[in-house]
Formats: C-alpha cells, structure tokens, sequence
C-alpha cells in the first residue's frame, strides 16, 4: 500500500494532555464540592469531547443535559488558561512528523477537542510542522467516531481515505478510522491499552512514533 497522508488524533497521539485535562476538571469539580478523580480516571472520561468529559466526570446523579453543559461550559474557561501546565508532545513525536513529512504524506491533526483549542496546541507545540489542516470539534459537526468530519477533511486536501493512515490512542479513533476506510493505526503510548485498540478495529499497534516508518515502508503490521 502507498499511503499519501497522515491524519493524527491530538491527545494522548501527539501530546501527553492527562495531567492538564484532569486538573483543569477537577479545579470545576472542587468549586462545587463534588469528588475529585485519580488521573489515571481521566484516561477514559477523555477523548469523546468536553460535554461527555464533563458527564462522565460528574455523580450519576448530577448529569441532567443542563448540569453538563454549565461544568462542560466552566471547564473550557479554566482549561484556556492551563492547557500547556504539564502538556507536552509525546518523546519521538517530532522526529515521527519529520520523517512522514519527508517522504511526501501530507499531515493532519483531527481531534473531538473544541477547534480553538486544538488549532491553537497544535500552533504552539508544533509550530516547525506544516499540517496541511488542523481540526476540533464543532458545533453542528458530530464527533468522532463519526466520520464525516475526517472524510470531509481528506477531501478538502485531495486525499484518498484509502490511502491514509488514521493514528489514534482510543477505540474511539480506531472506530473512526474503519468508518471512514483509512488505515487504523494504534499507539501504545497514549491513553489507552493494547487489547481495547485491537478490539475497535486496529491494524497495526506502534509502540513507539520510530514504528511509524516501518509501516509506512509496507512492513508486515504488528496486530
């Protein structure tokens, strides 16, 4: 397979997030008096957008659609100004970049992150990559794993979903992948684990950005 693009999932794919996204949530739970969580809970209340983050996050019996939407709300206005407290991109991610780049696929970032957020960590830790497109969630557009916004994105950038590999940490990504007939590529160094990757449909499990070369080479998948 020749593949002619790279589209990236952002959080817990390019970038180590668990820390900010799990303080910043707490930091609007605590004001209200509600239990906190360990971070390592926030490895899956992350990845389905800040509404489900908020909800997940929140007592059962606390999670009425207008509860959600006011801690959903509170927590972008703290996460605005703490979002690159502890964030960094994930050791390897830059050289993984470079080398997609240099043999000619053209790079992406998809996340169900809100689009200013996403726009605006991609511009600042990245600011050498030249994404050909950079995209968040946004109102009337559905999240991932539906996948009109990555077919839309492909299409927008003259890319076959056939000849793209689709990288994520989460079912969530691996399922968007599938729907859209991109390559499902697993990372093991995100927020989620092998077995849960395998199960939503990935093809190949990198454990390191440094694999990403092997199979984009045509190497045979390690699944």
């Amino acid at each position: 397979m020749t593949y002619n693009g790279l589209i990236c999932d952002l959080d817990g794919t390019l970038l180590d997030s668990l820390a900010d996204l799990g303080e910043s949530m707490n930091t609007v739970l605590a004001a209200d008096g509600l239990p906190l969580h360990p971070l390592s809970a926030y490895r899956y209340f992350v990845g389905d957008g800040v509404e489900m983050l908020a909800e997940r996050s929140l007592p059962p019996s606390l999670r009425s659609p207008e509860t959600v939407a006011e801690m959903a709300r509170r927590m972008r206005e703290v996460y605005a100004g703490r979002w690159s407290v502890h964030t960094k991109p994930y050791p390897g991610i830059n050289q993984m970049l470079a080398q997609a780049q240099e043999v000619g696929l053209t790079l992406a970032v998809l996340s169900n992150k809100v689009d200013r957020f996403t726009r605006e960590m991609v511009g600042h830790f990245f600011p050498q990559v030249p994404f050909a497109a950079v995209v968040g969630a946004k109102t009337g557009v559905p999240n991932k794993p539906h996948p009109q916004s990555v077919l839309q994105l492909a299409g927008d950038l003259g890319l076959e979903p056939g000849q793209c590999i689709f990288l994520g940490d989460t079912p969530v990504d691996m399922k968007t992948a599938n729907a859209a007939g991109m390559f499902a590529a697993g990372v093991l160094w995100g927020f989620r684990g092998e077995e849960e990757l395998k199960q939503a449909g990935a093809r190949r499990l990198l454990a390191h950005p440094s694999e990403l070369a092997g199979l984009i080479a045509g190497e045979t998948a390690r699944i």
